[in-house]
């Protein structure tokens, strides 16, 4: 009904950059929430940026001033761009959305939580 798509991984050196996009489709009506997640190997998954309520954003303190998140909301699409990017950057780059189906769960407040498959990122000289 609803799918996330992430692209743009890949491997980068050090001090590097790279674009993730996440393009949301399916049965949408209201986005509430939208960005990404990170899991690298035998660590918990964490958050990284998202769009919140009101049109704020919120990241990680570890890639504030590196990672810019930005959307389209026409194409329901959210952009990560990362900067200046350290090997401890390297994890499985999730896309999440937070949103309504339909009129009537926007009504209800029944929001659904949504994820990717995910894209690898690895930063390695």
């Amino acid at each position: 009904q609803v799918q996330l798509v992430e692209s743009g991984g890949g491997l980068v050196q050090p001090g590097g950059s790279l674009r993730l996009s996440c393009a949301a489709s399916g049965n949408i009506f209201i986005i509430n929430t939208m960005g990404w997640y990170r899991q690298a190997p035998g660590k918990q998954r964490e958050l990284v940026a998202t769009f919140t309520t009101g049109d704020n954003t919120n990241y990680a303190d570890s890639v504030k001033g590196r990672f810019t998140i930005s959307r389209d909301n026409a194409k329901n699409t959210v952009y990560l761009q990362m900067n200046s990017l350290k090997p401890e950057d390297t994890a499985v780059y999730y896309c999440n959305a937070d949103l309504y189906s339909s009129t009537s769960t926007w009504i209800r407040r029944r929001p659904s939580t949504y994820w990717g498959q995910g894209t690898q990122v690895t930063v390695s000289s």
